[in-house]
């Protein structure tokens, strides 16, 4: 009789039955996650352990043991700056341009290093932030020592996932064989590879919000901010009332943030990525956007600590909006 392959436990745990399967335990799934990113499972078992904890919904200790495998394999280069927000940018847009991206470079040019991280190209139709990035005059950095520099020079930078984890790319890539998402695309928002002091993400479903919390919890993070946003991204919706869960020196909470504006906002016709430097510069102007932009930096200084209330962070997200360099792109 062969011996049991050593990933073969793991996919017996998610696979027994109703009444016999259960949820892996952190370290379970760390461990796990450890045998698939050093290549050591068989594709017919990788398939069928993303299935099976698709099938079921991954629970915060199986999104916290992966995530954390998986970042024991990205490298931070030495001297690297201290980071302030983490920020993940994995879904793609389809229904409005990424004013997200407008938000981070905003705390940018206000001295806040962002490092953003983010999948592309897993879902048709959709603008990704490379893009986005390209009509600005910037681009992705090719290494984590690349994204070191830049966030040195200009306090923002950008990788895409093929070039920050190769292998969690592979597995991204896997969603096209399998015709389902797989758990890696919400382990991947929670990476924070230069373990930023403040994270931040968003869902496309509410009842993920928890689950990133106390992922993110489970793995130490102290200050992280989720919310349902505009087509999953980091994004506020400012026709619609907000609720953030969030960590305050690791505890858990949740705030509901009011609307920004009345009225319904309807899907953007053509999503050129030319009009955000127009934006910008302000030789464009759109009310929804700048909402949309001004809260979104909003959430991010009330829970990185650098505002004390909701009125504060709406009054300096606003502020710092109107008083950008209209002239410079931080990091061009």
């Amino acid at each position: 009789m062969s011996q049991e392959h050593p990933f073969a436990p793991y996919v017996r745990i998610l696979g027994k039955g109703p009444n016999l399967s259960r949820p892996l335990t952190f370290e379970e799934a760390r461990d796990a996650f450890r045998l698939i990113m050093a290549g050591a499972v068989e594709p017919v078992q990788l398939g069928a352990f993303l299935c099976l904890l698709r099938i079921k919904t991954e629970t915060p200790d199986e999104i916290a043991g992966m995530a954390t495998a998986i970042k024991e394999t990205i490298a931070r280069p030495a001297g690297a700056p201290a980071v302030d927000v983490d920020w993940s940018a994995w879904a793609g847009k389809s229904r409005q341009l990424p004013y997200y991206l407008l938000a981070a470079l905003v705390l940018a040019q206000h001295g806040i290093k962002v490092f953003m991280h983010g999948a592309e190209g897993h879902t048709a139709g959709r603008v990704y932030t490379a893009e986005a990035l390209a009509a600005l005059g910037l681009k992705p950095a090719a290494s984590t020592a690349e994204a070191a520099a830049m966030l040195e020079r200009g306090n923002f930078a950008y990788m895409r996932l093929e070039e920050l984890s190769p292998g969690l790319h592979a597995i991204m890539g896997l969603k096209s064989l399998l015709g389902l998402r797989s758990p890696v695309h919400t382990v991947g928002r929670l990476l924070n590879p230069f373990e930023a002091a403040f994270s931040i993400n968003a869902v496309t479903h509410p009842p993920y919000l928890g689950v990133h919390q106390e992922a993110a919890r489970l793995i130490g993070q102290k200050a992280m901010a989720c919310f349902k946003g505009e087509g999953g991204e980091v994004e506020r919706r400012p026709e619609k009332p907000c609720e953030v869960h969030y960590l305050a020196d690791g505890h858990r909470g949740t705030e509901d943030w009011p609307a920004l504006m009345d009225g319904a906002r309807v899907k953007e016709e053509a999503l050129d990525v030319r009009r955000l430097k127009a934006l910008w510069s302000g030789e464009a102007a759109d009310e929804t956007a700048a909402a949309t932009i001004a809260g979104t930096v909003a959430i991010a200084l009330k829970y990185s600590g650098r505002a004390a209330t909701l009125d504060e962070a709406e009054g300096r997200g606003l502020a710092m909006w109107r008083d950008r360099i209209k002239g410079t792109v931080p990091g061009v």
